[in-house]
């Protein structure tokens, strides 16, 4: 389980113990850790997910250890009557659902959407029928699309380069909408780059810190598409769920805000190669390049002054803390990897 300031815990856990909770795609990476401080805090939580993008086990051991407040629905966004299960007597819904992949997109950009926008609206109806009192959205940068004005600020154009980038960005626009047409109060959380331990590595569309560090402690070079000089804002995960928990536990009127979840740095995958490769104890592997991908972008970078003024945000863990603490976690979970 992440460690989390121990500060900041002070401060949410009288606006949280003891509260329902849904929380959408629960049983995913990033999901996954917002569901582990959840009941940290002292909430009970409800989980909804379908598994298609994920595995049950960490939520088999926290049911086992706190059966009374942890509940598992195996059921999909979709799924009406399972929203209803999951939504029944729920506060807060944090909803991470989603088909997450820019490539899996451009290779399937209708179930894309039907996922991510046309489940963001059955999730924020089911919200608004089960009468809950906030949704928090996990929205992507990838909104942003070939901007070249740096760091990105919320305020910019949306300009989505694909499939998955347009249908994340069409769930932003029903949290604004539900928000203004129903008086929900709602939120979007724009992710840069999110990465740390537990996040999936064995899969063509996982995300490129997870596949460089299980590459590289397999004594494998990296595979970079493109020159590497393309730069990300890479953001460990406890940083995430640090933003989802003061949406959550704000006292603020949220109606259908977009705010930027980054570190407010940028790092070239270049560099990032040559830092996971020290960190991994390889420091003379490089990487290899293949051809840039279809729907990527070249540069991100967060400006997250909206996020600290709306939400108190301000990132808990650097990169290579981050980073380091993601090593350490695949170096256990993968040895020896393949």
């Amino acid at each position: 389980m992440l460690k989390l300031p121990s500060e900041f815990v002070a401060s949410v856990r009288p606006r949280l113990d003891g509260r329902t909770v849904c929380v959408t795609g629960g049983a995913g990476f990033i999901g996954g850790h917002v569901v582990d401080a959840l009941v940290s805090l002292g909430c009970r939580v409800r989980v909804i997910d379908d598994l298609s993008n994920s595995r049950a086990e960490h939520l088999a051991e926290l049911i086992e250890m706190e059966p009374e407040r942890v509940q598992f629905i195996h059921g999909s966004i979709l799924d009406d009557v399972a929203l209803r299960d999951a939504m029944a007597g729920a506060e807060i819904v944090f909803h991470l659902a989603a088909m997450s992949s820019v490539p899996r997109s451009v290779a399937e950009p209708e179930r894309s959407y039907v996922v991510n926008a046309m489940g963001t609206v059955r999730v924020a109806e089911a919200a608004r029928r089960a009468k809950v009192k906030r949704i928090v959205y996990s929205a992507s940068s990838s909104a942003y699309g070939e901007s070249e004005r740096l760091p990105k600020v919320e305020t910019d154009v949306p300009a989505p380069v694909s499939p998955y980038a347009s249908s994340k960005l069409a769930g932003e626009h029903v949290m604004l909408a539900w928000a203004r047409s129903y008086g929900m109060s709602t939120v979007s959380l724009r992710y840069f780059n999110i990465f740390g331990p537990r996040q999936p590595a064995d899969s063509p569309y996982s995300a490129v810190i997870a596949v460089f560090a299980r590459a590289l402690l397999a004594g494998k070079a990296p595979m970079i598409f493109g020159d590497g000089t393309q730069s990300r804002d890479f953001t460990f995960v406890a940083n995430a769920v640090l933003a989802n928990l003061l949406a959550g536990a704000s006292e603020q009127t949220l109606a259908g805000e977009v705010a930027n979840i980054g570190s407010g740095t940028r790092t070239n995958l270049n560099e990032l190669a040559k830092t996971l490769a020290r960190l991994c104890g390889v420091p003379h592997i490089g990487p290899r390049y293949e051809a840039e991908r279809a729907g990527d972008v070249r540069h991100s970078q967060a400006d997250i002054g909206l996020a600290r003024q709306l939400l108190g945000y301000v990132p808990a863990v650097s990169l290579e803390d981050g980073m380091t603490q993601t090593v350490e976690w695949y170096r256990g979970a993968c040895a020896p990897c393949p």
